[in-house]
């Protein structure tokens, strides 16, 4: 009973203090005991990749405090603990994180896919309203040229407009003066009538008289 008493109190007084997060490495399982030794009774099986929290070592190093998440503490062999976690237990993440990227991977291609898509369609956008630019500045060109004939056919018309004007003005003035022209004919030929006709009778009734009568050679002796 003494003996075992001074082979605790050596273990408990040579123990570190460092409570560092361990792993049960690749066995079938590890026994948890009591103390720091195998002829501690079992608390327990530690199965490989059980994650424990080592709080102290003893003085020979050989064992090591543990606790597991369940709160429950015990003592087990150094030599079966990793800083890492086994293969057995790091194989099942890496094929799920595996995975996980394979189906990010696969979510990434749709998305390239679809973008590649909606690329395709915005360069067809694209070349359609470049075309259809093209069109429209062709179809301002032509409106163009078409409102400059149009501004340039006013112009001629506003111009035939007033050369007609004045053209009808002169007409007027031309009309105006042949009507007077035709007006004085027909008063000079009134007048040349009327001196015709005063002239014929003064030479009726003046002319007989301007010439000498003859005697009558008949007479009464």
């Amino acid at each position: 009973m003494i003996r075992l008493m001074l082979i605790m109190l050596l273990s408990v007084s040579s123990v570190a203090f460092a409570q560092e997060s361990r792993y049960i490495s690749d066995e079938v399982f590890v026994v948890l005991h009591a103390g720091p030794g195998s002829n501690y009774r079992w608390l327990g099986k530690l199965i490989p990749g059980t994650q424990l929290i080592e709080k102290r070592r003893s003085t020979d190093g050989n064992w090591a405090e543990v606790a597991t998440s369940r709160g429950t503490e015990g003592w087990v062999q150094a030599e079966y603990l990793s800083t890492e976690a086994p293969a057995q237990v790091r194989l099942p993440a890496v094929v799920r994180q595996l995975e996980e990227a394979q189906q990010e991977s696969a979510a990434l291609r749709s998305s390239l896919a679809e973008l590649r898509a909606t690329q395709d369609d915005v360069n067809a956008q694209l070349a359609k309203s470049n075309a259809d630019l093209q069109q429209v500045s062709e179809e301002l060109a032509q409106l163009r040229q078409i409102s400059g004939s149009a501004v340039e056919t006013a112009d001629n018309n506003r111009q035939l407009v007033e050369e007609s004007a004045t053209m009808r003005t002169t007409l007027d003035t031309l009309q105006a003066d042949n009507q007077r022209l035709q007006d004085r004919v027909r008063s000079s030929a009134f007048m040349d009538g009327a001196f015709a006709v005063f002239l014929g009778v003064i030479i009726t009734l003046v002319v007989p008289r301007l010439w000498p009568k003859r005697k009558n050679s008949s007479s009464w002796a």
